[in-house]
């Protein structure tokens, strides 16, 4: 596509109207620019209601390496549950909608593509694999950068009173750092270069800026969600279950996987699962994100290089003991139905299943999670969600493989 200063002009559609949706929305608009929010019937009868009216509040601690911060309230150019209205002539289309929505956003988004969009997913989620599929089976031929993410920008939360969600998100933290690639491959530096007129990436931009995985499995490994969410809830989900009970007179929406179910155990068992990940990506020939052993035995696990980086040692600039209590946590989650398992095991721990048979690697850890959260919900993992055949790779070789996420060559 070449150069991207085209962007910075168009307006940008946000598809999703959860805590991540609202909170691009409204950190790009406080930027200066035209936002346009989107969100599906019948789900958008409560995410987007009044929004044309009361905008959305942003604020927060915001906590990053190098203090970037954006707060104020952001009134939309648009609030719809149309998609035609919500893409058309958008430069870049931000996707921020959990997993299981992607393929319902998909279907109503592809008819309506144009060319020369830049679409962001976030988190990814293997979505560019469906995403691609789609377009296929849909017999779309727009020229179109799809882009993954290993994350989203934020740790956010909607606040949410007596079940009511206000027209206001807390931001956590904001990443410095996010893994990004293409599907395919040959579309990376204008993906890179377009990511500077995207404004929800700003604190990325000013920070250590946006760090280039090899393919868009390489960011299905990349996103750290199932390797710290699945074996610290499962795990811990004793110390989950009696919060608030058992466990003294507590909040029970103030239970925090990070403040209360990591210990070295646990911790050790975020460590083999992450080996599996590394093992499977190997035998493929991908690339995924290294951790040291010492930065999974941090009460902010992993996820603290995020938002707070690494010295010139290359140790994490935040360390949480984990025989120290903190308030340095996300809360969450509060039951077993929560998206720390129903997404990351029948979508991320799913996907590493099925590549570990596909390509010869076994993975006990993992599938052991797989075991114990269908046993728990009272269903079979290995036979619902994400599959090869669901997201258009299975039965290719390796070669095949490398040569549809690298050259967008297909069989």
């Amino acid at each position: 596509m070449g150069k991207m200063d085209y962007l910075k002009e168009m307006p940008i559609a946000v598809l999703g109207g959860g805590a991540v949706g609202k909170t691009c929305a409204a950190d790009m608009k406080l930027a200066g620019r035209e936002v346009r929010l989107f969100d599906m019937m019948p789900f958008a009868e409560k995410t987007l209601a009044h929004l044309d009216k009361t905008g959305i509040d942003l604020d927060g601690i915001q906590r990053n390496l190098y203090g970037f911060k954006r707060s104020g309230n952001a009134k939309f150019d648009l609030v719809t549950s149309d998609m035609a209205q919500a893409v058309k002539g958008a430069g870049h289309i931000v996707v921020a909608a959990p997993a299981f929505a992607h393929e319902h956003f998909f279907r109503q988004l592809i008819p309506v593509l144009e060319d020369g969009q830049v679409i962001s997913i976030f988190t990814d989620n293997f979505a560019s694999l469906l995403l691609r599929k789609m377009m296929r089976e849909m017999k779309c031929d727009k020229k179109i950068i799809v882009g993954a993410w290993s994350s989203a920008p934020y740790g956010t939360r909607i606040e949410t009173v007596g079940g009511f969600q206000l027209p206001h998100v807390g931001v956590k933290y904001r990443a410095i750092t996010l893994r990004g690639a293409t599907l395919p491959m040959t579309d990376i530096d204008d993906f890179f270069e377009s990511t500077k007129s995207l404004p929800c990436l700003d604190a990325v931009t000013f920070g250590n800026g946006p760090e280039k995985g090899n393919t868009v499995i390489d960011i299905g490994f990349s996103n750290i969600n199932p390797v710290i969410h699945v074996p610290a809830t499962i795990l811990g989900v004793s110390t989950m279950e009696n919060w608030g009970k058992i466990f003294g007179d507590f909040d029970k929406s103030g239970y925090s996987m990070y403040a209360h179910a990591l210990c070295p155990s646990i911790c050790e068992v975020q460590y083999q699962f992450y080996n599996e990940e590394i093992a499977i990506a190997e035998k493929i020939g991908v690339g995924v994100p290294r951790y040291s052993y010492e930065s999974f035995f941090n009460r902010r696990s992993i996820l603290a290089q995020e938002y707070m980086g690494l010295d010139k040692d290359g140790k994490d600039n935040m360390w949480l003991p984990l025989d120290e209590p903190t308030t340095e946590s996300n809360t969450g989650p509060n039951s077993i139905h929560h998206r720390y398992l129903t997404e990351d095991i029948p979508v991320g721990c799913k996907v590493y299943h099925e590549l570990g048979v596909q390509y010869g690697v076994a993975t006990p850890i993992i599938d052991s999670m797989i075991v114990l959260a269908s046993a728990m919900h009272k269903k079979d993992f290995f036979k619902e969600g994400y599959s090869l055949e669901y997201i258009g790779i299975k039965d290719m070789s390796k070669e095949e493989l490398l040569n549809y996420l690298n050259n967008g060559v297909y069989k």
